[in-house]
């Protein structure tokens, strides 16, 4: 990986980890300028590698600059419980989704043991 982040920096002609270590200062602000509509009324919009019409592309945009979390049709509740480590292990070695693939599991173990 350090391999292919130095082909890029060499590529581009600029260190990628100085740029990163950068705080853009209040005043700099001013040389960044700002995206009018107009703007963005100029440019082809693709989804992907789809070209898509303006006003999808600008509804893809504001879909992605929404924060936080997307909304479930199950909330989830947090709480603390204990694991063995090997258990533990296990799942979070499968990668990001760890957890959901653990809630998959015990929803199935749920249906194979219905309460009484």
């Amino acid at each position: 990986m350090k391999e292919k982040l130095h082909d890029i920096q060499r590529s581009l002609g600029s260190d990628l980890a100085k740029a990163d270590a950068h705080a853009i200062q209040p005043e700099e602000y001013d040389e960044i300028p700002e995206l009018t509509d107009k703007d963005l009324d100029r440019g082809k919009w693709y989804i992907g590698n789809k070209e898509v019409t303006p006003e999808e592309g600008k509804a893809a945009f504001r879909e992605a600059l929404k924060r936080g979390r997307p909304k479930s049709e199950r909330t989830k509740v947090a709480t603390t419980i204990r694991f063995d480590d090997d258990v533990l292990a296990a799942f979070k070695a499968t990668g990001r989704g760890w957890q959901t693939r653990m809630n998959d599991a015990l929803r199935e173990w749920l249906r194979k043991h219905p309460a009484a």
